[in-house]
């Protein structure tokens, strides 16, 4: 305990039946975050990244580390609308129209996939991302219907038999005739908000059954999540497994991730109270392994902790899902713990251990992508939810003014 802390006993009672105590690990003054410094450098970062793209149709992903070249993409990859979505948090900060512009053309090369068969579940990360922000800063009714059409598209994924969506169709073969993996939590959120922006109604009912038999499947019982869960044709679990972490039965930081944020989201979406307190269990487990810095390790369970790499991604996915857990709750210590939480994560991936500076064009050093490839590496992903994450600071931040 620090020096001239008073311990009350009402407070360990607290702490035990609600959050697991962590006293000494999270502070108050954290909330003095200037998060204002944090967007100004992103601001910076991405006037570089957006000056040197080479050409139309293609989108920054990753960059190696000890490189300062983006990797880049095009429209079929999974992380394609990231780049999108950061232009358009960057319109909404700067309220320059420039951004707008370029967060536009982004998103319309992305069009292409609201038109064809799904071929996985990642179009909530594709379209939402960067049409989904777009409605939302600008109400443009050629993005609403851009994200409808998309969201009927996914839910063709839905099997009833096993009441989630199909991820990898890919990988039926490998897995059997259907399989969920835990980032298709992430993906539930265009469902919702098409259903209640002029879709079919059965997208709500698809995007809370698919987290229900999440909830019920796809995690330990001690709320760590598998990666991957393979059900068969009378829609019962046959396998689980990993194919991005350590192992099979190991914690997966990004894995873990997506479920805090994608139940968080779920909450928000749908008021029940039993996604908040999934959410919740899911954010303990996480919480209570982390290193001193709020950053974990590419996976909790490696071997060669703590020597193995960070994922900075995980940070800002959770950081994120956080800050907008602390706007939902009515217990004012509750809302400070979890506000606090997500800055001293934001606080850690802005200090020059995490920034990449002067070093390439992204946001954030030190993601990492899965066992086999992307490690140690700046990507997109990160400086997204990096980005999102600090919107959501300063839209709390600005409410306390």
């Amino acid at each position: 305990m620090k020096k001239g802390m008073r311990f009350f006993p009402w407070l360990l009672v607290w702490c035990t039946l609600t959050l697991g105590c962590q006293t000494g690990r999270v502070h108050t003054e954290d909330a003095n975050f200037d998060a204002e410094e944090s967007l100004r450098y992103c601001v910076a970062k991405a006037e570089r990244t957006l000056a040197g793209i080479p050409r139309d149709s293609i989108f920054p992903r990753t960059i190696p580390l000890n490189d300062s070249a983006w990797r880049y993409v095009g429209t079929p990859d999974w992380t394609s609308g990231f780049w999108p979505g950061i232009l358009w948090y960057l319109y909404e900060y700067t309220d320059d129209d420039s951004w707008r512009v370029a967060a536009d053309r982004y998103s319309r090369y992305l069009i292409p996939l609201s038109e064809n068969p799904a071929k996985d579940h990642d179009l909530g990360f594709q379209i939402y991302n960067s049409f989904g922000n777009g409605y939302r800063l600008t109400k443009d009714a050629f993005y609403k219907s851009v994200i409808l059409r998309t969201a009927d598209t996914l839910a063709t994924l839905y099997n009833p038999a096993v009441g989630t969506l199909l991820s990898w169709p890919f990988r039926i073969e490998q897995w059997g005739p259907h399989n969920t993996i835990i980032d298709n939590m992430m993906n539930l959120e265009m469902l919702l908000w098409a259903c209640k922006n002029g879709g079919s109604g059965s997208l709500c009912d698809i995007a809370n059954k698919h987290a229900a038999v999440t909830m019920s499947n796809q995690f330990r019982d001690d709320f760590t999540s598998y990666h991957i869960v393979a059900y068969d044709t009378a829609g019962k679990r046959a396998k689980t497994g990993t194919f991005q972490g350590y192992a099979d039965e190991s914690m997966w930081a990004r894995g873990q991730a997506w479920a805090i944020y994608g139940y968080v989201m779920m909450y928000r979406e749908t008021t029940n109270a039993g996604y908040l307190d999934f959410a919740q269990k899911l954010a303990k487990v996480y919480l209570d392994r982390l290193p001193e810095d709020a950053v974990p390790y590419w996976d909790f369970d490696d071997p060669a902790i703590p020597d193995a790499p960070r994922d900075a991604s995980s940070a800002a996915i959770v950081a994120s899902a956080l800050l907008d857990l602390s706007t939902l709750l009515d217990n004012a210590a509750e809302r400070e713990y979890y506000r606090d939480w997500g800055v001293r994560m934001l606080r850690s991936l802005s200090s020059p251990d995490y920034r990449s500076n002067n070093r390439n064009g992204a946001f954030l050093l030190h993601s990492t992508g899965s066992k086999t490839s992307e490690i140690d590496v700046s990507i997109n992903y990160a400086d997204y939810y990096y980005l999102e994450a600090l919107m959501r600071l300063r839209y709390i931040q600005q409410r306390r003014l």
